[in-house]
């Protein structure tokens, strides 16, 4: 594609961005030279890498190939023979931990986990661990070997180690020994790679040795003293010897080297092709993009994209289509309304897409694949070519007018502006005709009205606004496809303070028609704005609507699901809960009798009657009942002494025994029980219960005395009975207290050994509807007294 239109839709910019997000001097060397691509299939699969490489690092976080360093140069010597220095040998260490970190990275995490398009490359890269770590081993840094290198030179190290402390010491003894009152300075000094030591000048032909230099003033002398020269001449040997085992060691690396040229050469390929993907997948994530569709027919619907070089915060999406029913948009509205940015936004994102770039747009955008874009955007008015603003862009225009075909995407910006207004209209007009009859996909900006009537009068041509709101003085950058812009030339006027005599001699000078037609884009926008509105509320109230039929018809369902489980789960239990009933009284009656034939002991018979009694205990839980709320609310006054009420929450009728208080509470007598109900638990029925003393005073052989647990005491004294009887007594009285709703009572055991005290407690341990029990405190019978609780 060419240059111009690039440089014009700042495509060099999103390179300049994408070159930041790579790591690698060959992957920014790759990322420069990113150009888009016209072919379909070229254009798919690089959006699939950047999408497979987005996905990894939301997933993984970023990776860097940082130390991926150019080895061509190294490579070509290691294939003549040649030997690499430390800092070749350890950039290709470098290349390989990184090749081996990337390796690692690209494997799958778990099995969930699908391929993708980038596994062939991951796959492809030979971290060599054994090469890599090999020079590690051998190569500290630029130029330091390591003594483990080899033994020799380990050894060689060694000697120059032993070897200079001979010399030290040696010095060190001529130094302050005999030659102390010689010497300039009491230091030890070097002079080209030879020990020496500071004599003063007067004193030369006391000190035997070589002269190696001298101070600029003379005084002192740097003198070798004899009696170290064969020291420094070994030394120097085994440095040269040190030198050789070096340029031995750096010969084997390279040769070892040497074996792996094609794996360093695709492994540092791989590396710079997949810095450069995943520097792609790092734009696309900083500039929240996705993915576009591509097609092949010319049709482009980008869905609330934003220009990628406007600040994200603020920049108004625009969602526009192109090459479906029209093939040419003209864009009409105010200076600074957004009209050129929205040019360039469908440019850039034409290029991007086809570089193989995610595109800062909503999912599911399409754009179409062209051959070329030519972009005529901004004013190249050049004095030295005598060129005016006309003139540059109609020499722009002519130089790609020739050129373009169906494959072309057009931009003109201003179209016929610089000019006479009538002619640059015509012009204007001319050309985009042109354009439009050959099937050119074509975006125009203009504020002449005679292209805003051509794209009303031509089939296949559609207008376009950016929305200005006149209150304001401020444009709302919102691009709306079908409607012609106003330039709002005298509402700007007018807000800025432009008298009105002025404003309405401007109007005197526009024809009729030209009036009307303004009068028109107003209505125009006024229906738009009432329709819009209108729309969006219609649109709320459906999906509020849509809500609550969808809430009612799951709710429906819910209640008829708990409707049918609780009726079967009502069945279910009843059935046991009565069969289980007929057995307990069967075996109540039988033991009755058993009871009254035989000579039983007490025990035998608390222990039955225990049994007997956690049986009818599981059968009350099993039909307990969650308390129900009235039919109707009653008042105080609607409650007259023996009128029949039901307690709810007991599921049992009474008669009630007393008006009701202040907070609305009521004694009912309900059988052998009398209560304190509150009015909001009760509910009058019309059937009388009358239920006499007399009545519940009645008995017969072989049946209970009612009576008694109307009078029950709070206090049961056990004291001088042994436990068995103690026990029987107590479990009586226990149920009698419960019955009558008596809470706490008393039990007096009395102190004595503890025995009878300890199998009180055990007992009340088992009683399912004791809630608490405790010794009495002081004042209450102190350890010789039980207080319980009822539940």
């Amino acid at each position: 594609m060419n240059k111009k239109a690039q440089l014009k839709l700042e495509y060099n910019k999103i390179i300049d961005l994408l070159e930041e997000q790579a790591s690698s001097p060959s992957g920014k060397q790759r990322c420069k030279k990113l150009n888009p691509m016209v072919q379909i299939e070229d254009i798919q699969l690089a959006q699939e890498q950047t999408a497979s490489a987005f996905t990894r690092i939301v997933k993984k976080g970023r990776i860097s190939f940082s130390g991926c360093y150019p080895i061509e140069d190294s490579l070509m010597r290691l294939e003549v023979g040649g030997v690499l220095t430390c800092n070749e040998l350890l950039h290709i260490a470098k290349l390989l931990q990184v090749t081996n970190k990337v390796k690692s990275f690209g494997r799958h995490d778990t099995v969930d986990d699908s391929e993708d398009c980038l596994d062939p490359y991951f796959n492809q890269l030979e971290p060599l661990s054994i090469l890599s770590n090999e020079i590690s081993r051998c190569i500290l840094g630029e130029y330091e070997i390591s003594d483990d290198a080899s033994s020799t030179l380990k050894h060689i190290r060694k000697s120059i180690q032993l070897l200079n402390e001979r010399v030290h010491s040696t010095l060190n003894s001529l130094v302050n020994g005999s030659l102390k009152s010689y010497l300039q300075d009491s230091l030890i000094t070097m002079r080209g790679d030879r020990y020496c030591i500071p004599i003063k000048a007067e004193y030369r032909s006391q000190v035997p040795g070589m002269i190696h230099d001298q101070s600029s003033t003379g005084s002192t002398l740097f003198i070798e003293p004899m009696a170290i020269v064969k020291l420094n001449n070994d030394l120097k040997e085994l440095y040269g010897k040190e030198q050789e085992e070096i340029q031995v060691i750096l010969a084997r690396l390279s040769n070892e080297t040497g074996e792996y040229v094609q794996e360093l050469r695709t492994n540092f390929s791989i590396l710079t092709e997949l810095d450069f993907i995943f520097a792609k997948g790092m734009l696309a994530l900083s500039m929240n993009a996705s993915k576009p569709l591509f097609n092949t027919r010319g049709y482009i619907h980008i869905r609330e994209g934003r220009h990628p070089l406007l600040d994200k915060k603020k920049v108004v999406p625009i969602t526009l289509t192109l090459g479906d029913t029209f093939d040419l948009l003209i864009i009409t509205g105010p200076n600074t309304g957004g009209k050129t940015v929205s040019l360039k936004t469908v440019g850039l994102f034409t290029l991007m897409g086809q570089a193989g770039l995610h595109i800062p747009a909503l999912d599911r955008s399409e754009l179409a694949v062209f051959h070329e874009v030519y972009a005529d955007i901004g004013d190249e008015q050049s004095i030295e070519q005598s060129l005016s603003t006309f003139s540059s862009h109609m020499t722009n225009i002519v130089s790609f007018l020739q050129d373009v075909d169906e494959h072309s995407l057009v931009l003109f910006d201003e179209l016929g502006a610089g000019t006479d207004p009538t002619e640059g209209a015509a012009l204007a007009t001319a050309i985009l005709s042109h354009l439009h009859q050959r099937g050119i996909r074509t975006m125009a900006t203009t504020h002449y009205s005679e292209l805003k009537v051509f794209a009303l009068s031509t089939e296949g041509v559609e207008n376009a606004c950016c929305e200005f709101d006149v209150e304001t003085l401020r444009p709302t950058y919102r691009l709306l496809i079908g409607i012609p812009g106003k330039s709002n030339a005298f509402a700007i006027s007018k807000k800025l303070g432009l008298p009105d005599y002025i404003i309405d001699e401007a109007k005197l000078q526009l024809s009729e028609h030209d009036e009307s037609f303004e009068d028109l884009l107003s209505d125009l926008e006024e229906s738009r704005k009432t329709i819009e509105k209108e729309r969006a509320e219609i649109a709320s109230y459906k999906l509020e609507i849509q809500q609550l039929k969808s809430r009612v018809e799951k709710k429906q369902v819910r209640l008829d699901e708990q409707k049918e489980r609780i009726l079967r789960e009502a069945n279910e239990k009843a059935n046991v809960i009565l069969r289980e009933a007929k057995e307990v009284a069967d075996e109540t009656m039988k033991n009755f009798r058993k009871f009254g034939k035989e000579n039983i002991s007490v025990s035998e018979m608390e222990r039955e009657r225990e049994r007997l009694r956690k049986k009818i205990s599981k059968t009350q839980e099993k039909t307990s009942l969650q308390p129900r709320k009235p039919k109707k609310q009653h008042k105080p006054s609607d409650f007259k002494l023996g009128e029949s009420v039901k307690v709810l929450s007991m599921n049992l009728t009474g008669t009630v025994s007393s008006l009701p208080d202040a907070k609305g509470n009521l004694f009912v007598q309900m059988g052998i029980l009398r209560s304190q109900v509150n009015i909001s638990d009760l509910e009058i029925i019309e059937e009388p219960m009358t239920i006499t003393a007399k009545q519940m005073r009645r008995t017969s052989n072989g049946k209970m005395k009612m009576q008694k647990s109307l009078s029950v005491s709070p206090e049961i004294k056990l004291l001088g009975k042994t436990v068995d009887e103690a026990i029987a007594e107590l479990d009586k009285y226990l149920d009698d207290a419960y019955l009558a709703h008596l809470s706490p009572v008393r039990i007096v055991h009395g102190k004595g050994t503890g025995a009878l005290r300890q199998a009180v407690h055990n007992y009340l341990k088992r009683l399912k509807y004791v809630k608490s029990y405790r010794l009495g405190a002081f004042g209450e019978g102190d350890a010789g007294v039980t207080i319980v609780e009822f539940k």
